[in-house]
């Protein structure tokens, strides 16, 4: 499998890295342990003679010249995690290149991965459109205005979608290349993933901070503000929107624009992140800490739970130890 991976200035550090460690692992893995060949045949190219890292390290880049014919193309994250600094970037020389380049790969039946912000690049070159997504959870919300006509979901850790995927923010690297491994391999991914400690992630959700999310938009946070005082009380959209001086509906829209869900999914959120809170350290029983959050019992309580996070209350608590 021939692998481009396409470098940028001021690119995410730790992202390249896990990429092309994991990769080459598998490569040493796959020649030591299982007796084959390597599997990924794989380039750091860039449209610049001299490429610096976020960190400002000199990359050992390679010139992208016609003869170079990627099965897949990796486009790691720029290190940025302001939303303006990020709209900036996305309108550099070099960035516009690489959209043109992405394209251009694409119409010869490269495949495209991408991690993090990087999803924010994929999704410039409009092929995510109409296309189910992820990206850095906390950029969603940029994400989700930015890109109306793509399908993200935030709480995904990898989407894969034809000839292109994404992953979550940061360490999605990892799994992204995880993932390439396990499609060449699922006994070399396995391999790889366990000399690596590297567990197999499904989700982002339980590492989403809601009020980092409402803070996107001025209504959505005086909504958090008062969703969080009224866990007990239990939800209203009514009680909501009059409380926020606004109509139920302007609420229920501002939420699916910014949020990409539904006023009651977000009041949900807070119900776990408040529970979780409360498993970490309370000592109260399941029952007591369901009444925290607005349930009658901890049945409900467990059931979303496990809807949201993956997870149990005795796996939660494990996580504690």
């Amino acid at each position: 499998m021939r692998i481009a991976v396409l470098a940028l200035d001021g690119l995410f550090d730790t992202g390249l890295a896990v990429t092309l460690d994991a990769l080459g692992a598998a490569n040493k893995l796959s020649s030591k342990l299982l007796g084959g060949t390597p599997y990924f045949d794989v380039s750091l190219v860039s449209l610049r003679r001299k490429v610096r890292s976020g960190q400002g390290f000199v990359l050992p880049v390679r010139a992208i010249t016609p003869d170079l014919k990627p099965d897949w193309v990796i486009v790691p994250a720029l290190g940025i995690t302001d939303p303006q600094a990020l709209v900036a970037a996305l309108g550099r020389k070099d960035v516009l290149q690489a959209k043109a380049q992405l394209l251009k790969w694409h119409s010869e039946g490269a495949h495209i991965a991408t991690s993090c912000i990087g999803t924010f690049l994929l999704a410039e070159t409009g092929l995510l459109d109409h296309r189910h997504a992820t990206t850095n959870w906390s950029l969603a919300p940029l994400f989700r205005q930015r890109y109306p006509n793509v399908m993200v979901d935030e709480s995904r850790m990898l989407v894969p979608s034809d000839l292109v995927v994404t992953a979550g923010a940061a360490m999605g690297h990892l799994d992204l290349a995880l993932w390439l491994i396990r499609k060449a391999s699922p006994e070399l991914a396995t391999l790889v993933s366990r000399y690596l400690l590297a567990d197999i992630r499904t989700s982002q959700a339980p590492y989403i901070i809601p009020n980092h999310l409402a803070q996107a938009d001025p209504l959505i946070l005086r909504f958090e503000r008062w969703a969080r005082e009224h866990l007990k009380a239990g939800f209203s959209l009514q009680d909501a929107a009059g409380a926020l001086a606004t109509s139920a509906r302007t609420l229920q829209r501002r939420c699916e624009a910014v949020l990409g869900k539904s006023p009651l999914a977000y009041f949900q959120d807070l119900r776990v992140e408040r529970a979780q809170a409360l498993l970490h350290g309370s000592g109260l029983d399941l029952d007591a800490i369901a009444a925290e959050v607005g349930y009658v019992d901890g049945a409900t309580l467990r059931t979303l739970l496990r809807q949201r996070l993956g997870r149990g209350v005795r796996e939660l608590r494990a996580d504690l130890r």
